[in-house]
């Protein structure tokens, strides 16, 4: 094989550069399996010097299977590489692995991609690649079984992959359109206003003591007597946990009545929410 053709396999194989391929062919005396090698090497090189960058943009995927609904992160520098064909290719790829794996994060940097390489080894060579630092984030699997599930993506780059992505799992047995048809707003309802919990009782404590200390903060100057801050406080903090559960919100299409209003409306008995899930880029 010439080493014209070795560099073609080369870069077949790693995706790295021409340059950098015909480097490591020359450096491996023309044996692919050590250029190979050389190159991965040098990726993990390279790509651990970008690891102390900031990678606040990206793309959030959606993926689906018989099983479940999956939705992953996957971070980049600049919204340029987050356009970028490779980077792309490579999301759409990972996120069908990560419906496999049902979001197990050390699972899926094992797997196989297409190219016969791990999902570590292609990362590391994306990164050589394109220049910038990349990183899987935050990753999401809901099970199909016996639950009806519903996905929204916010400002979409390209099928299925956008910049903010919702799941939602709703438990009943009716059939019936309007479930659809509330499945669907409900996602962009949790798009919009961003829930942190499904009830009042269910917010974090860590949550709620962090917002106690902000509105403390924001009180202890104000000049009046202290049994009037502390009820003052008090429906602050009672206004923070209606204001951030999504049963209490205020319903997104109709802001006179809450969330909770609009589910009874619907006059579905065995009508549960199982579990919502948010991600959007950088936040």
């Amino acid at each position: 094989m010439s080493d014209l053709n070795k560099v073609k396999e080369l870069r077949k194989a790693t995706g790295a550069g021409f340059k950098d391929c015909n480097n490591a062919i020359k450096e491996a005396g023309g044996n692919l399996d050590k250029a190979i090698e050389i190159l991965r090497v040098k990726g993990i090189s390279k790509a651990s010097k970008k690891m102390s960058r900031s990678a606040n943009e990206g793309v959030i995927v959606f993926s689906e299977n018989k099983k479940n609904f999956s939705l992953i992160e996957i971070n980049c520098e600049t919204d340029f590489v987050a356009k970028n064909d490779d980077f792309i290719k490579f999301a759409k790829e990972l996120s069908d692995i990560n419906a496999t794996v049902e979001s197990n994060l050390d699972k899926l940097k094992n797997q196989k991609m297409n190219n016969g390489l791990s999902v570590d080894e292609n990362l590391v060579n994306l990164i050589s690649k394109i220049g910038e630092k990349i990183t899987i984030g935050r990753l999401k699997t809901i099970s199909n079984e016996n639950v009806k599930n519903f996905k929204y993506l916010h400002t979409v780059v390209k099928d299925n992959l956008a910049k903010l992505g919702v799941l939602l799992s709703i438990e009943t047995k009716s059939d019936d359109s309007k479930i659809q048809e509330f499945g669907k707003q409900l996602c962009m309802h949790i798009a919009a206003l961003n829930p942190l919990c499904l009830k009042e009782q269910d917010l974090d404590v860590n949550i709620i003591n962090k917002e106690k200390e902000l509105v403390d903060e924001e009180l202890k100057n104000s000049g009046k007597p202290k049994d009037i801050v502390e009820k003052i406080a008090e429906g602050k903090i009672k206004k923070f946990k209606l204001d951030n559960s999504l049963l209490s919100q205020d319903w997104v299409l109709d802001p006179k009545k809450k969330v909770q209003d609009i589910i009874n409306e619907l006059n579905v008995d065995d009508f549960s929410i199982k579990s919502f899930y948010r991600v959007k880029i950088g936040e």
